[in-house]
């Protein structure tokens, strides 16, 4: 069985029809994107009954909202969040903002 991984992006410009998938042998990984965490929380409950292993969601979900979809998995699902480093801080708020 090919292992499934998503990589879910949110912002207020995003929806959740956008998505992309990319298969090689093995894994099948697909990108997501959702305008908000209300609609992370749905896409998350449906990849975990569809079998997906790991969800990595971008920076604008924090630490607390990827502790949150952990709790929805109830820990059975890997999900991880990306992050930068403090001294970039400056240079992403202005990108961000």
């Amino acid at each position: 069985m090919k292992k499934k991984f998503a990589s879910i992006l949110m912002g207020g410009g995003y929806r959740t029809e956008h998505q992309a998938v990319f298969e090689v042998e093995g894994c099948d990984t697909y990108i997501y994107t959702v305008q908000d965490f209300e609609a992370a929380k749905e896409l998350v409950k449906r990849l975990y009954a569809e079998g997906f292993g790991a969800i990595e969601v971008c920076g604008a979900f924090g630490e607390e909202k990827a502790r949150e979809l952990i709790a929805l998995t109830e820990g059975k699902l890997a999900i991880g969040f990306s992050v930068h480093f403090p001294e970039q801080d400056d240079l992403f708020n202005r990108f961000f903002s």
